[in-house]
């Protein structure tokens, strides 16, 4: 059974959020909050990890995962920007924005979509999510909990818990989340093209 952490959503105590890198750093699949609903995260290096989360999700090696970033100083490691795309990231980060790239050679091939050689990225703006993503001071591997048969994330920590308790180590409990799906933004060609249009404004990227 995985446990269940209360944190809070303002102001992450200090304490819990250790405790729960601690989990990441053993290899374990973790729930957390974002600005656009629940995720599902682990270690960038860890396969065992991220094909747990494959199985959770019924995922196929067409996904493009997401480097959850706690701002853009990691940025330029595992993706390929010119001065234009890095310029359209700075200016509309944090916030609820995922950003297709041109993944680098540090990229593990398993995270990035194995057709196009693309990594998604984003910077959150949730206290909790930048909270572990400081304390962890790496990215994390993520992807948005969305069960089988569904077509939004998961918003309710109470049903996670009924739902995957078995299946993940660690729920944080960040309260209630609506459901706020992320802008998409493809940024590997010369002009950037607006994948989806979610709760981020699109209209920088036009």
């Amino acid at each position: 059974m995985s446990q269940f952490f209360y944190i809070h959503q303002d102001n992450p105590q200090p304490r819990l959020i250790s405790q729960s890198v601690e989990f990441l750093r053993k290899g374990g699949v973790i729930v957390y909050p974002t600005d656009s609903g629940y995720a599902l995260g682990c270690m960038l290096e860890d396969k065992h990890a991220m094909e747990r989360i494959c199985r959770i999700r019924q995922l196929d090696s067409n996904h493009n995962f997401t480097l959850m970033c706690r701002d853009l100083s990691e940025l330029s490691t595992y993706a390929h920007v010119d001065n234009t795309a890095f310029r359209l990231i700075k200016n509309n980060t944090p916030g609820n924005y995922t950003f297709i790239l041109k993944a680098t050679k540090e990229v593990p091939r398993r995270l990035m979509n194995e057709k196009r050689k693309t990594i998604g990225l984003r910077v959150p703006s949730n206290p909790i999510a930048l909270a572990l993503l400081a304390e962890l001071n790496e990215p994390m591997m993520s992807t948005t909990l969305m069960l089988p048969g569904n077509d939004f994330a998961e918003s309710d920590p109470e049903e996670i818990r009924d739902t995957l308790s078995k299946h993940v180590d660690l729920i944080i409990n960040g309260g209630y989340l609506g459901q706020q799906p992320t802008t998409v933004i493809d940024l590997t060609d010369d002009s950037p093209v607006v994948v989806r249009v979610g709760a981020g404004d699109p209209t920088p990227f036009r």
